[in-house]
């Protein structure tokens, strides 16, 4: 069964009403087009699909194009909303009045319960299959007792954390992290069908939101934007970050405007589940992303050659991951299992990092995102830090350009904050004299509005190099 659905209080029933019927769901992006769509409905081998009115006409296109003649199912929001013609009512199908009761189908923890699809920045986006165990697994991992206090606190007669829901459900992040466990522990979950930034102030304000979950793009966002006050977050006392790093002067910007706020950054894949490692409750090194979950075995591996025996602390290397919330596999694709999978069932993560005597772990970078200059390697989220940090910059995002003298070439897209005005030179200049001379920004800098970004908040390197690479 797809799932094509916005943030809404139907989506959890969707979700866990199939998999008691011992179905397998598909998540969707209900922003796709109909040929993003029917790619993934032809993939899933889908026997029914459930989204929103306004979606509906795509879906509908989808089907035809991927010659699928499966029922449409629609959650009309407003009471005066009509469902449309040809699709069928989501409350007629919940209505347990209108069936016999159906017996519970036995599940084992091997099954597969979702297939979300990896962000593709490397290529073509690939069905991950997570089974039962692998969710369930990463519900109990997060919420693991820390030596200072639980994430989530327990909900009485008298208390209840209240969670404000806008990492979307398709993202493994938001399914698992924001839905699932949250959901597990008793929580009040506000949905919201997409992010602004007044809806987030409503959400603290109106529903006295305890805790966030979010993607560093929204942690920028509450930094900078002059109308979040710190008065908005008196019901406030966690933030959790994940889906890309968060650089040391970002977080400590956060901090210093949210001072009673705890900071936290997890790391995690859609092939994990997604959590793998998370920082305790209480944490100062801010660069970090923490220590492993439970049950998570990590080791750092050369990431050019084919040894796979560990390295030592402080060595930069692939970063390999082992515990029960690894994914089964890729969806009928063994060449691309073939390329992650380590022998003694290893995860290769495509990412770089480290971890220092504490055994803290540090993400440094993407292997495949690496700029290979004169042979030297630039990793873009440095240089992004880099620029982040200047009093004029919003945003910024690095890649690398096609260069005849030294192969590749970094070049910058920078957005300015309101009411601020720069200059290629001015912006070249300030790099290079922080930077060693081939990480300097010799492919140049564009000045853009916003920076491209998949909905779990990473930068779409890819895109970017279609669109900006030849420009200048």
């Amino acid at each position: 069964m797809a799932i094509c659905l916005p943030n809404v209080p139907e989506y959890p029933i969707a979700v866990l009403g199939a998999h008691e019927a011992g179905l397998l769901t598909s998540l969707m992006n209900p922003m796709y087009n109909a040929d993003e769509i029917a790619r993934q409905l032809i993939m899933c081998n889908t026997k029914l699909i459930i989204c929103t009115p306004s979606n509906y006409q795509e879906i509908k296109k989808a089907c035809e194009i991927g010659k699928k003649n499966i029922p449409i199912v629609c959650i009309p929001f407003l009471k005066e909303q009509n469902n449309p013609e040809g699709a069928v009512n989501f409350f007629e199908i919940i209505n347990s009045k209108n069936f016999e009761y159906i017996q519970s189908t036995v599940l084992k923890p091997e099954d597969i319960a979702v297939i979300p699809f990896s962000s593709g920045t490397t290529g073509l986006a690939k069905g991950v299959t997570l089974t039962h165990k692998n969710i369930v697994s990463n519900c109990e991992m997060v919420q693991t007792k820390l030596p200072t206090e639980q994430y989530v606190r327990e909900t009485t007669d008298n208390f209840q954390d209240v969670i404000p829901c806008f990492l979307p459900f398709f993202h493994i992040y938001g399914l698992t992290i924001c839905m699932m466990s949250k959901l597990h522990l008793g929580c009040q979950l506000v949905t919201f069908p997409k992010f602004t930034p007044q809806d987030l102030i409503t959400s603290l304000t109106k529903h006295n939101g305890s805790l966030l979950n979010l993607a560093p793009p929204v942690l920028l966002m509450l930094t900078n934007s002059p109308n979040i006050k710190c008065d908005h977050f008196k019901s406030l006392r966690f933030v959790m970050t994940g889906a890309a790093p968060v650089g040391l002067t970002d977080a400590e910007r956060f901090l210093s405007k949210f001072p009673n706020v705890s900071l936290s950054q997890g790391y995690g894949l859609t092939e994990t589940s997604p959590a793998v490692i998370l920082t305790p409750i209480g944490n100062t090194k801010y660069d970090s992303v923490g220590f492993p979950l439970p049950k998570t075995e990590i080791k750092i591996i050369p990431y050019q050659g084919s040894d796979f025996k560990g390295l030592e602390k402080h060595k930069s290397g692939e970063i390999c991951i082992r515990g029960p919330q690894v994914m089964k596999g890729y969806l009928n694709n063994p060449e691309a299992d073939a390329d992650i999978f380590l022998p003694d069932s290893w995860l290769r993560t495509g990412d770089i990092g480290h971890y220092d005597d504490e055994g803290f772990f540090f993400i440094t970078d993407r292997i495949k995102e690496l700029i290979k200059v004169k042979g030297f390697q630039v990793p873009p989220a440095e240089l992004e830090q880099l620029l982040r940090d200047h009093p004029k910059i919003l945003d910024a995002a690095v890649f690398g350009i096609t260069d005849s003298k030294s192969g590749e070439a970094p070049r910058a897209l920078v957005v300015m904050k309101p009411g601020e005005n720069l200059k290629e030179e001015e912006v070249i200049s300030y790099v290079a004299k922080k930077v060693a001379p081939y990480k300097q920004l010799t492919g140049g800098v564009l000045f853009v509005n916003e920076i491209p970004k998949n909905a779990g908040g990473k930068i779409l390197r890819r895109e970017l190099k279609e669109k900006y690479g030849h420009k200048k």
